[in-house]
């Protein structure tokens, strides 16, 4: 090989390796740089979402924080990019992107990044339940036949429908799933109470001066917590989402007006016809009626042991260690189940007289 022939070489090479690797290299760099209005936003699918985002809590971070980048997960973010491009060159366009389960568990390892307290708090909660936990539980399978409705809870990114997601569909088992690197997928990721481009959050620093200013008025953490339906695969604001219609009998049973609560009757819900004590309804009744599940659970990790001191004194009026009584949901036996104990469950005949006013002395003792 003589010398030009080799320069010529070496030439298309160097062009070659300038159109493949540096300027794709650059403008994928200056891509994942820029600001979200020159990039993501100039796509009109998810225009709406990039406005969105800008009035959210996070709207100080930018998409690849949460969402990767093109070459996040390998080939398999590049291909979907590629398959992308592909659609926009046959003018085809999709105009409700929505993330896929594997792509909203990549999101949520993204969550724990900065919200570690609160996953920590997820991670010992019941929502932390994975598909395993679910659908291979062998008394509640052979107590209720598993269907459909069941992903409306545990499984709401499903992309699959739930004859897919166990077999078999019966009462009698042995149960499996059908994909087995589901075991450990988690049933409610973050993504099932929270939308990251919920609006809502405050751009710029609140006037504390004013009373009047809509920051006092919110209620706290309403506005970061939506329902996400599987059926409709949106995320509800809890605004959005209607109050609990609830019956005892013939007596309306009032329900708190906390909109979070809202959120958690979507699944912790009565049945059909809206019947107190019905299907997964939890809903306070009896002393407690009214009061909001974020009354006595706290956020995330959901738990309630030390609820009962916030409002009772260490010893209840009637000589009981308030922290000691049983009054799980969990025991069948408890007599003092927190959600719907009532004054006649201890007080059989009638309150006693030194816990009565004086107008009701009359009334007979137990």
């Amino acid at each position: 090989m003589n010398r030009r022939s080799a320069i010529r070489i070496i030439w298309i090479t160097v062009t070659v390796l300038l159109f493949l690797v540096v300027i794709p290299g650059a403008f994928y760099a200056y891509w994942n740089s820029a600001a979200p209005e020159r990039t993501c936003a100039s796509c009109h699918e998810i225009e709406s979402s990039v406005e969105l985002f800008s009035e959210s809590a996070h709207h100080d971070l930018t998409c690849k924080e949460c969402h990767g980048t093109a070459l996040s997960n390998g080939f398999h973010s590049l291909g979907e990019k590629g398959r992308m491009v592909v659609l926009h060159a046959r003018n085809e366009f999709v105009d409700d992107i929505r993330l896929d389960e594997q792509q909203v568990l990549e999101v949520m390892n993204n969550c724990k990044r900065c919200h570690t307290r609160e996953y920590a708090k997820w991670s010992i909660s019941g929502h932390s339940a994975k598909y395993r936990h679910i659908f291979l539980d062998l008394k509640h399978n052979q107590t209720e036949q598993l269907n459909a409705d069941c992903l409306r809870c545990h499984g709401m990114f499903s992309e699959v429908p739930i004859q897919e997601v166990v077999e078999p569909l019966n009462r009698t088992g042995p149960w499996k799933l059908k994909d087995e690197k589901k075991l450990d997928t988690p049933t409610i990721p973050c993504l099932s109470c929270h939308m990251v481009h919920n609006p809502g959050g405050v751009r710029f620093s609140p006037d504390y001066s004013n009373p009047g200013y809509i920051f006092y008025l919110r209620q706290a953490g309403a506005e970061k917590v939506s329902f996400y339906s599987r059926a409709e695969k949106t995320a509800v604001p809890t605004g959005d989402l209607p109050k609990l219609k609830l019956t005892e009998g013939k007596r309306t049973v009032k329900v708190s007006d906390d909109p979070i609560m809202r959120n958690c009757v979507q699944c912790h819900a009565p049945n059909a016809y809206h019947v107190a004590g019905t299907s997964d309804d939890r809903t306070p009744r009896g002393v407690h009626e009214g009061l909001s599940c974020m009354a006595c659970h706290t956020p995330h990790s959901n738990d309630a042991r030390k609820s009962c001191s916030l409002c009772h004194p260490s010893i209840s009026n009637c000589n009981l260690d308030v922290e000691k009584m049983n009054t799980s949901f969990a025991d069948k036996g408890s007599l003092n189940n927190i959600h719907w104990v009532a004054c006649a469950d201890c007080h059989q005949s009638g309150i006693p007289a030194e816990h009565k006013p004086e107008i009701h002395v009359l009334i007979d003792r137990p």
